[in-house]
């Protein structure tokens, strides 16, 4: 996809931003189904997603858009071959979501609460955006908190893209 770097500098990259800021989340985003994308790609691709344990990872399947370099290459890999690559790839990310959640257990983080819906308030931490990643889930009977507010919580469980937590 012309992006001038390889899978190794990109490794490298990753093992340095690690290093010199601990605690960093790293989030990126993948297109499967790129045209003339092998079965052997995408195995590599799932290698580098399991070794690279990216904190957040949104997963597309290519779209053969007018004015982009691919638009000129043939769009030879079919939908549903695509699709079933985006949800292999998802359904490692939720392992390794699941993991660094539970990680999370027993920490205190600042949240931003974003919503109310029944009987609970919605944020979320430093690390994520909003409707696209985890959200921090508060127990809204114990607490009136204000959207827009930031509540230190701390994290009581974890699931695979979201977080429970009890106030501070």
């Amino acid at each position: 996809m012309r992006r001038g770097i390889t899978r190794e500098k990109t490794e490298e990259l990753l093992d340095t931003i690690r290093t010199k800021v601990p605690g960093i989340a790293i989030r990126t985003t993948l297109i499967a189904g790129h045209p003339g994308e092998t079965e052997a790609e995408f195995e590599e691709m799932m290698k580098f997603v399991e070794t690279s344990r990216f904190d957040r990872l949104g997963v597309f399947p290519y779209s053969h858009e007018d004015n982009t370099h691919s638009y000129s290459m043939a769009d030879d890999v079919p939908d549903d071959v695509k699709q079933e690559r985006v949800d292999q790839l998802m359904d490692l990310q939720q392992g390794i979501s699941l993991e660094l959640n539970q990680q999370k257990i027993g920490k205190v983080m600042k949240v931003l609460i974003d919503r109310k819906e029944g009987e609970s308030f919605y944020g979320r931490t430093e690390f994520d955006s909003p409707e696209v990643d985890n959200e921090v889930i508060l127990d809204a009977s114990k607490n009136y908190l204000r959207i827009g507010d930031f509540v230190t919580a701390k994290i009581t469980a974890a699931s695979e893209f979201d977080l429970i937590a009890e106030l501070v």
